[in-house]
């Protein structure tokens, strides 16, 4: 019997032994504050893609989630 896998949702995690601990998207070595420059300096969902075609494809949308999340906590 075939076993069903289902997608986890991305999301920003920190993990010591990735990076040295600094935010990335689960699962790759992408840094959410590079993301996060990207979309602050105005580029597109699709122009971010283009540069970086490991992000998952709601990646983009984790680091929205991340940022939001840390600018309510500096609140």
């Amino acid at each position: 019997m075939a076993m069903i896998r289902t997608a986890r949702r991305a999301e920003v995690i920190s993990d010591p032994s990735v990076m040295g601990g600094e935010p990335v998207i689960r699962g790759t070595r992408i840094p959410a504050a590079t993301i996060a420059a990207y979309l602050l300096a105005g580029r597109t969902d699709r122009e971010v893609f283009e540069d970086y075609p490991s992000l998952p494809v709601d990646g983009i949308e984790a680091v929205r989630r991340w940022r939001k999340s840390a600018v309510a906590s500096h609140a």
